[in-house]
This record gives C-alpha cells, structure tokens and sequence, in this order.
C-alpha cells in the first residue's frame, strides 16, 4: 500500500493546476516518478488485443490520461492520494512540449555534449524554462513545430542527453520524489517555453525509412488499423494520431490511398479538412514523399 503524504499531494496537485493553466497537460506522479494510477487493463486476460490509450473512459493510461482540466485534473488526484508530484505530457498543442533532458551519469557531461551539438550544427539554445532534477540533471523546455512528432529518445544524440517527445511526460517543478523536489531555475519559471531551433529539430527526427511494397492484402489491413488508430484519438491527440498514422502510411507505400480515408477519420474525430490536410502534407514532407 502506498504511503499517502496528504500535505506532498496536495502540494502536487496546486502546482499540476497552476500548470495547467499554462496550457500544459498533467498527470499525478508517485515518489518514483512512475504515473501514480495502476492500469485499468493490468489483469486482461488477452495481451494480443490492441493497447487501450483511454478510450475505455477510466483512469490509469500514463500520459495518456493528460488533461488541462482542472476537474479532470482533481479527480485523478482524487484516485491517487499517493500522488507526490506531477508529469507534464510533451507533443501536445498549444506548446508541443520537447523536453531536452541533461542527466548526470557517471563519466558524462550532457551539458558540454549540448553546447558541442550546437556549435557543430551551428545554433543556438534560446532561453526557456529550465527545472533542476533532484540528482543534479537539468530539464529543457522547448515548443515544437505544429504538426511534427518528435520521438523520446535516450542517448542517441549523445551520452547523458535523452528526448522526451510525444507519448513522453516530463516530471513538473515542484514534484518530491524520492530523490529530492523538482525545482525551477531562478529567473526562467515566467517564461514559456522557447521554439526549438530548426538545427536541433532535425537532429531529433528519425531519418525517413526506406519503403517496402506491401501486398494488396497486407496494405489494406495495414490501412484499416491505421484509421481506426486515427478514430480512437481523443482531443488534444488528434493530430499527433493522424501525424504517426499518415507516417507510417508513407513509410509503408500507401500514403497516397490512404490520404481520403485518413481525413475522412480526422474529420470525425473533430479536426477541420484544412487541419487535416495540413497534417497529412507534413507527415509526407517528413517521409520524404511528395504529398
């Protein structure tokens, strides 16, 4: 049974509120930085059926569970009076968060790496918000572009520098783990969070894969789940679900078909044709395909 430190939880959940004001999505985290609610789907008898992300209604998804809504935001701190700290979804509007994460392991220097990067591929961290970690790491802020997911990563662009993109979460200032509180670097905690430099951009996105030529058969059933995929979507992931679908449509040599049925989805989940659209072009300007 996990300790419940009323004065911690409620401390977490101010600062989750005051996040979210800010237009960040929140999910309540335990003293392991771990999303505090256990999953829904933990005793499903059935691991082949496809990954629920919140579309069975209850809590316990992760960030998927993310919300900017002060009373959705209560209630999953309600069912997790646990709860000593909070995780701010990244790759969600209006910021697209991407979280640049300098950790401290042993024989690295994640910050010099950083600077090194920058002065290779000439640009220039702009200044943004920037929270110390309780073992000496320090977390960036940067807003990403509209329409383009980044994908977590960790150590791929050097040692001791992880990437916190879409489907990743970033542990909030002001959260206590067992380690230490999560705090604000002093004169960085009123600003937003910085456009990350397009240099360091490209440096987070995968390079674009090399298509293979599905049959007939396998690329329609690899179309259908990618609709559907794009149906499920709830508000404030629909176009990073249409952006990874329309991705792998390209990469998987049916992207032009399948551009009809994937607005036609986006449609339905809320987003305008414009929208849609825009986000398709994108996903096949990534992939290196002509939209």
């Amino acid at each position: 049974m996990a300790t419940i430190d009323r004065q911690a939880t409620t401390m977490a959940l101010a600062h989750a509120l005051s996040a979210a004001e800010r237009g960040l999505a929140v999910i309540p985290l335990s003293r392991t930085k771990l999303p505090a609610l256990r999953s829904p789907h933990r005793d499903d008898p059935d691991p082949a059926d496809p990954p629920c992300h919140g579309e069975c209604g209850r809590f316990g998804h992760g960030v998927y569970d993310a919300s900017t809504d002060p009373a959705r935001i209560r209630a999953l701190f309600a069912a997790a009076p646990w709860a000593t700290g909070y995780g701010i979804a990244c790759g969600l509007p209006p910021h697209h968060l991407i979280g640049v994460d300098l950790d401290t392991k042993t024989g690295t220097d994640a910050c010099a790496a950083l600077r090194g990067l920058a002065l290779r591929h000439l640009f220039t961290l702009p200044a943004t918000v920037v929270v110390l970690t309780p073992s000496g790491g320090r977390h960036l802020w940067l807003s990403g572009p509209p329409g383009v997911v980044v994908p977590n990563s960790a150590g791929r662009l050097a040692p001791g520098i992880d990437i916190r993109g879409a489907g990743g979460y970033l542990a909030g200032p002001g959260s206590r783990t067992e380690h230490g509180v999560y705090t604000t670097v002093p004169g960085t905690a009123h600003l937003a969070p910085a456009p990350c430099p397009r240099a360091l951009l490209r440096l987070l996105l995968p390079p674009p894969r090399t298509p293979h030529r599905p049959s007939p058969a396998s690329a329609g059933r690899h179309g259908l789940g990618l609709v559907r995929f794009v149906l499920g979507a709830h508000e404030g992931r629909r176009n990073t679900r249409l952006f990874w679908a329309a991705c792998r449509a390209y990469e998987n040599g049916i992207g032009p078909a399948l551009v009809a049925p994937l607005v036609d989805a986006a449609l339905r989940t809320g987003l305008t044709e414009h929208e849609a659209r825009a986000t398709i072009a994108s996903a096949a300007r990534l992939t290196g395909r002509r939209p």
